[in-house]
């Protein structure tokens, strides 16, 4: 089994969500030990809230449930990267599936194309 070092920084790691097939970064949360355990138990990414203080299923009330494909950790084992498939719930914000959604202002592309639809920060373009 894979061996985090949870004692680094207060218990808790962070975890980037990847989509499995895009590699589109879906989200950055943190986990605990029990949250990691949870996650190896069930087969989906679970997390811990650090603004409810309680374990969160992802999923569990959106329906955006991640299914974890893999499971990738750092050198310094500190950081994990969860390769999951996301099943998207029908309601999904502006229909995208991912949080990363808003762009800096000088790096927005010179276009009609809507800005939430984007998925990549376009640099020098």
């Amino acid at each position: 089994m894979l061996e985090i070092d949870f004692d680094k920084s207060n218990g808790l790691v962070p975890v980037i969500a990847q989509d499995d097939e895009s590699g589109d970064v879906l989200m950055l949360a943190y986990m605990n030990r029990e949250a990691w355990l949870k996650t190896l138990e069930t087969g989906k990414a679970t997390y811990w809230s650090r603004s409810r203080n309680e374990l969160w299923v992802k999923g569990e009330t959106s329906g955006n449930v991640q299914i974890v494909k893999e499971i990738l950790v750092d050198c310094d084992s500190d950081t994990i990267l969860l390769k999951v498939h996301q099943l998207a719930a029908p309601h999904a914000i502006r229909g995208i599936n991912h949080v990363f959604i808003r762009r800096s202002k000088t790096e927005r592309r010179k276009s009609s194309e809507n800005p939430y639809l984007s998925r990549r920060m376009f640099i020098n373009e």
